[in-house]
């Protein structure tokens, strides 16, 4: 049975201020729209929601034309960059927002998690807000009190259950709002990034309890997340949203090899361009790896270096740490290095200028396939002062395999990678 269906959704906004611009335009709006029950002539004309360009109009399709069924107890993954329109298209379906053009239909109750406290109220308690979000959500007080301690318990926060949630890190509202929105038993859980803010137990927990609502319960579950690995375990189905368009709809095997290779490859950036964190004094120019500063890279098969250069500048002197991490493009961790953690060869910048350059050996279990770098600096034993995740993809290239066998850290654990001079 059919449980969501987007029929031609579309959702277009205009750029800067509200309104036309114009007290004209306005009424013009106004006219057409309330009196003479038209289209609004402000809303036909949009361009591609690629926020990478200037563009030339003042109105986007953060959605266009999207159409899509999800069946009851389906647990379908939204995957895309940053930008591309996954969690505009929870908002239109948790009807936050309405969509521009199209119909959504949806048969049942909606639970959303789609930022940290959501639809809490920081001046109430845990309790108090698990009461009032169970009361909007339709359920009688009873009901809640039935589920409280289950509730509770999940989140883990049974200590502060009784403090106002203002004074909650953003992680224990996640877990509060995350077994709130799962335990009042909604025929449709929509959850969005959120659960990227718990740590990796109560992510685990998380996951286990979406697999729990979709296959025990017959319940469905959309659920939107950079970590492939979450997305892979947790989904059969996944849809690549790409500038506001659906670019790919199908397992999820598949949607994430096309959405790491054909999204984030045929328009290639600049491996600058993910960097999502950095400390005030620190200021990165350019980052190259394997001889280029673009976001793709293909590792000949008679290679066994990787160099990786970093150039930029410093307010203060500091000692770092560069750790890159070598990922299947799922998620997991097969390689790792970080020679300021388990060599103490911590490195010294002088404040001004900088430049940091190492060639990385190779894993000898590397073969054919993708595989997506981590790159960060981080001060040794204390503070991450720069973070580029999933910032380069490694193309290998048919190669000899000295062992006979793929790099895989179930067989040969997590490797440490050394550095050599050239």
């Amino acid at each position: 049975m059919v449980t969501i269906q987007f029929d031609h959704v579309g959702k277009l906004y205009r750029l800067g201020t509200v309104g036309t611009g114009t007290l004209s335009h306005d009424l013009n709006r106004w006219w057409k729209t309330r009196i003479l029950h038209q289209e609004d002539p402000y809303l036909k004309i949009g361009e591609t929601n690629d926020r990478a360009t200037h563009g030339h109009s003042d109105y986007v399709w953060a959605l266009k034309d999207i159409s899509f069924n999800v069946e009851q107890g389906d647990v379908v993954g939204i995957i895309g960059k940053n930008g591309a329109g996954k969690s505009t298209l929870l908002k239109l379906l948790s009807q936050i927002t309405t969509p521009t053009t199209g119909t959504i239909r949806a048969r049942g109750r909606i639970g959303s998690l789609l930022e940290v406290g959501t639809g809490f109220h920081p001046e109430m308690t845990g309790r108090e807000n698990i009461y009032m979000n169970g009361a909007i959500m339709g359920m009688t007080r009873h009901e809640i009190t039935c589920k409280l301690d289950e509730i509770i318990d999940f989140a883990g926060v049974a200590r502060y259950i009784d403090t106002p949630v203002k004074r909650y890190s953003s992680g224990m509202t996640v877990r509060l709002g995350f077994a709130v929105a799962a335990f009042m038993e909604p025929e449709i859980l929509v959850v969005d990034e959120v659960l990227a803010v718990g740590d990796a137990e109560f992510q685990k927990k998380a996951i286990g309890k979406m697999q729990d609502v979709s296959k025990g319960e017959g319940r469905t579950v959309l659920f939107v997340s950079h970590n492939m690995a979450a997305v892979r375990s947790l989904c059969t189905r996944s849809i690549v949203i790409k500038n506001g368009n659906i670019d790919f709809d199908g397992q999820t095997e598949a949607a994430i090899s096309h959405y790491l290779r054909f999204t984030d490859v045929s328009k290639r950036n600049l491996i600058k361009s993910h960097i999502r964190w950095t400390k005030d004094y620190l200021h990165i120019d350019k980052i190259e790896v394997n001889g280029t500063d673009q976001d793709y890279s293909i590792v000949k098969s008679s290679q066994t270096i990787l160099p990786i250069r970093i150039e930029g500048w410093i307010d203060i002197d500091m000692q770092t740490d560069l750790i890159v991490l070598f990922k299947t493009t799922h998620g997991s961790t097969l390689a790792t290095l970080a020679e300021g953690y388990y060599k103490g060869k911590a490195i010294g910048l002088k404040k001004g200028r900088f430049v940091i350059e190492r060639n990385v050996v190779l894993p000898q279990y590397m073969c054919y396939g993708d595989y997506v770098l981590d790159i960060i600096m981080k001060q040794p034993s204390s503070e991450y002062q720069m973070g580029a995740r999933q910032s380069v993809m490694l193309h290998v290239e048919e190669k000899a395999n000295t062992y006979g066998k793929a790099l895989n850290n179930l067989q040969c654990g997590l490797l440490g990678l050394d550095t050599v001079i050239i």
